[in-house]
């Protein structure tokens, strides 16, 4: 079975075990949150003035986008060069290849080059591309429509002129790379290419042309004619999605102005939050914000009656849980409740007899069942609704006892995890592949049973016991394993690789052949945020932070995942930067975003993982868009803003300077929390001061966890510094403010330093 979404192969040859602790272990030793309040209120805040921009300077130098409509079944997709990539055969496949790409080019000259491509605006997925042909402008116009009266189409409406004012003679060519076999109609107004097979169309435009065929290539060369910037050559690409035949498409062609505009006020109508949700950001970030939601809808899919929230248009077009409960929590961010619902249950109806949860990643995957036991408590929390965990806890319950189970049975396997009382070796995947001695799988067993047990308890389920117990045969053994394992840094710090020290692959004489010691690192950003497993001082999430500083590159931490030669992993860097909000580097923690953004395509999308700007051959894996990425886009940008910890509420951990330096406000209303609808506004009062309002509302406090204290910078950007509070009191401990988190209505100011 394929253990991993990159095709890399293993045979599962241990047999499961584990150590076992007596029942009334847990109250023998502090509660990881007890360790944390030993640290006392305060922590110490790392934060200076910067001048963040976007600019795409790390853009991939290939990308590709989506134009489909939300939960579109047809996800063709066009290229940097206004090609269009069409037909990938879904999951499991290499992404890479499309079964047809369709570009342009003119004959007699040389090949395109790539001017520029942009949105109408990131809520509208009409692409424009414009291409270099020496002495003309070469611009295609990329959208879909779905006129009531034609169906679903996709449309490419090309014009190409020249750069000055004289008369050119041009002939252009349409070129079909594919292995698959198409017949030519030539008619008098029309250019056909049908599929062999079942005789549907690919394309039609509306030119006549001729057909030159080599080996997989197929050329269509339009007359050559002589054009002038008032008068380019025009033409209009149409390929039917639902088998429609020429004269269900005629009316089109004339009409194409028409469906352009049907597509531009489809998306300018939709709404990219539900409900009661707001968002309100700087136009920039707010960019990304809509972008990132589009890409979301558009991969998405209804599946059974049920939302299905899909990782990409190609490779990973499916369900990933790990993947999926963050794109369920960025669900729920902007509103789509009752979708993020529904892709919930979607996660629980891939439960097994013994409990496990197996998707994309395969069976060794343990920590998808553990993901799963923690996006059903995170649901609940942030919809307030616990009816649908308790419907399903018997079910949660069976899948922490399956994983307690696997720990037991591994206790005399021989590996390292079985001497350590841990996981199984298992698939660590991001970067650890195959079944080998690694943490991940246990990081996230940790995780989801310290939120069940926890979780269970307050709301007095029964068999909480069970739980507890196991959450402490973990979390211990855990720890003393670290004592082993952790490495020194040539920089002299410790840090904890997710691969344990017993694998073959470290002791490799050339050093660039074993495992980079950042791979898969971004299950302990994780278990920092949002697993809390470690106060912030600790040695494992202070050299987590230190191994990613020193291994940055354009901005962001380098070879953490599967290309491990001068590569990236582009949205590794929003979770880890959200680790450094959590754990009070708030310039770190910008910085990373802002270098992740610049990692997209100027159509607001990323690719899994990309080779670095100076490697001498760009190279890629995973799918585009790729909507983990889309989805930590979201969730950093609503942490910068409200950000929950175990009991204490933190506020605008992630702002800057350039946030406060404008005349716009900026905030959220109705952002879902553990405790509650969270408001959260800031507005200008003057050049020097602004105003924060803030409103907690509609929560069940008797199902909510206890909230200790709001806690916000007492200096934003070194410039601008809390003033007071009116309506609640307010006290500075250090460099944060604290407000009791019972308070639910108040209003704070800023004022800059002179």
């Amino acid at each position: 079975m394929k253990n991993s979404r990159r095709k890399f192969l293993t045979k599962i040859t241990a047999t499961m075990g584990a150590i076992t602790f007596g029942k009334n272990i847990l109250d023998a030793f502090p509660s990881i949150s007890d360790e944390f309040q030993k640290e006392g209120l305060q922590r110490k805040v790392i934060q200076t003035a910067e001048n963040n921009i976007i600019d795409f300077r790390y853009a991939p130098k290939d990308w590709q986008s989506t134009f489909c409509f939300p939960d579109d079944p047809h996800k063709n997709l066009v290229g940097k060069m206004g090609d269009l990539r069409i037909g990938h055969l879904g999951r499991g496949q290499d992404e890479k290849i499309f079964p047809n790409r369709i570009s342009f080019g003119l004959r007699g000259k040389q090949s395109l080059q790539y001017v520029e491509q942009k949105l109408e605006t990131p809520a509208i997925p009409i692409i424009t591309t414009k291409l270099d042909g020496g002495d003309v402008t070469f611009e295609t116009i990329t959208f879909a429509s779905n006129n009531v009266d034609e169906g679903r189409v996709d449309n490419v409406i090309i014009s190409i002129y020249p750069k000055t004012e004289l008369e050119i003679e041009i002939s252009p060519e349409i070129i079909l790379a594919s292995e698959n076999k198409f017949s030519f109609e030539k008619q008098k107004e029309y250019s056909i290419m049908k599929q062999d097979i079942d005789k549907d169309i690919l394309f039609v435009f509306n030119l006549p042309s001729e057909l030159q065929t080599e080996k997989g290539i197929y050329k269509l060369q339009l007359e050559a004619k002589k054009v002038t910037i008032e008068k380019p050559y025009s033409f209009i690409l149409r390929l039917p999605q639902q088998s429609q035949q020429l004269e269900k498409l005629e009316d089109g062609f004339d009409d194409v102005d028409d469906l352009l505009d049907e597509t531009k006020k489809f998306w300018s109508e939709l709404k990219f939050t539900q409900g009661k949700v707001q968002w309100t950001l700087p136009d920039k970030l707010d960019n990304f914000r809509i972008a990132s939601t589009r890409n979301i809808l558009e991969s998405r899919e209804v599946k059974d009656g049920k939302t299905i929230f899909q990782v990409g248009p190609t490779c990973y077009r499916g369900l990933w849980i790990v993947d999926g409960h963050f794109l369920l929590e960025a669900a729920r961010y902007l509103g789509f409740d009752k979708e993020a619902q529904q892709g919930l249950e979607t996660i629980w109806s891939r439960q097994d007899p013994q409990g496990f949860f197996t998707a994309g990643a395969g069976e060794a995957h343990w920590k998808d069942t553990a993901v799963a036991v923690y996006a059903l408590i995170r649901q609940a929390e942030l919809s307030q609704n616990w009816d649908y965990f308790h419907e399903i806890y018997p079910d949660a319950h069976q899948a922490m006892i399956a994983l307690r189970e696997l720990v037991k049975k591994s206790k005399d396997d021989g590996s390292l995890n079985g001497k350590y009382g841990l996981l199984p070796k298992g698939f660590g995947d991001s970067g650890i592949g195959g079944i080998r001695e690694e943490y991940t799988n246990t990081l996230w067993t940790i995780i989801a049973a310290k939120a069940i047990s926890e979780t269970a308890e307050r709301l007095k389920m029964p068999k909480t016991l069970d739980l507890k117990e196991f959450y402490g045969e973990l979390w211990f053994p855990f720890i003393e394993s670290t004592k082993t394992e952790l490495k020194t840094h040539p920089k002299g710090f410790k840090y904890l690789p997710m691969l344990m020290s017993s694998d073959p692959k470290w002791k490799e004489i050339d050093e660039r052949k074993q495992p980079r010691p950042q791979a898969a690192q971004i299950y302990l950003s994780q278990a920092i945020f949002p697993g809390y497993l470690f106060k912030k001082d600790s040695p494992i999430s202070n050299g987590h932070l230190k191994l990613m500083e020193a291994v940055m590159k354009e901005d962001i931490p380098i070879e953490t995942g599967w290309m491990t030669n001068n590569a990236l992993w582009p949205y590794n860097a929003a979770i880890f930067a959200q680790a450094c909000l959590y754990q009070g580097n708030f310039n770190l923690a910008r910085k990373v975003f802002y270098g992740f953004l610049n990692h997209a395509s100027p159509l607001y999308a990323w690719r899994e993982e990309q080779t670095l700007q100076d490697a001498p051959d760009f190279d890629f894996i995973g799918d585009m868009p790729h909507n983990w990425a889309s989805a930590e886009c979201i969730r950093y940008l609503r942490h910068r803003l409200i950000l929950e910890e175990e009991k204490r509420l933190f506020l605008l951990t992630g702002i800057g300077v350039d946030d406060l330096e404008s005349d716009k406000a900026f905030g959220l209303t109705y952002s879902p929390t553990r405790w509650g609808r969270v408001t959260l506004q800031m507005e200008p009062i003057d050049s020097l001061s602004w105003k924060m309002t803030f409103l907690r509302e509609d929560f069940d406090e008797a199902t909510c966890p206890p909230i200790e204290w709001i806690n916000m910078p007492a200096t934003i950007a070194e410039k601008y510094n809390f003033y007071g509070a009116t309506g609640a009191k307010s006290n500075r401990n250090g460099d944060l403010i604290f407000i009791k988190g019972s308070e639910l209505k108040w209003e704070g100011i800023w004022k800059k330093r002179k």
